[in-house]
């Protein structure tokens, strides 16, 4: 696929930086580990604070990962001072995750004006915990 408005200047400010949203995103410790074109690799640990009474690890948490990487995934591919929205998105939380580091990989599968389409399948110990899809909409700047 190809993206005619990828920054890679933006790409390389949000790997370094992936906490500049704030929020949900810098209490869970979200990093940023790859960008490239139409992809982005993500991860955080699952650490004790944020496991059920049970030992796993909340799946909400997996949720707003998959939220962060599905809008995030987008800017370096949209035009400048636009931004996304997620629309909708579904995800199938596959197995517990009881330690370690969450590794999420987002794939675009659909650009166009005004939507996009992403893939986030997400990892943990050398197996898939989660696979999602969403939809976000692409708002462009007021002029």
């Amino acid at each position: 696929m190809h993206f005619e408005h990828f920054d890679p200047g933006l790409a390389e400010v949000m790997t370094r930086r992936p906490d500049g949203a704030g929020g949900l995103s810098t209490y869970l410790a979200f990093r940023h580990t790859e960008f490239s074109p139409g992809r982005l690799v993500a991860e955080f640990d699952a650490r004790d604070d944020l496991m059920t009474p049970f030992g796993n690890l909340h799946g909400g948490c997996l949720s707003a990962f998959v939220d962060h990487c599905l809008g995030v995934v987008f800017y370096p591919v949209i035009p400048e001072g636009s931004w996304v929205a997620t629309t909708e998105f579904k995800l199938n939380l596959l197995r517990a995750v009881t330690a370690g580091t969450c590794v999420a990989t987002a794939d675009i599968v659909a650009l166009t004006r005004r939507t996009g389409v992403a893939r986030v399948d997400i990892e943990n110990d050398g197996g898939l915990v989660c696979a999602a899809q969403g939809t976000v909409t692409i708002v462009a700047p007021r002029r």
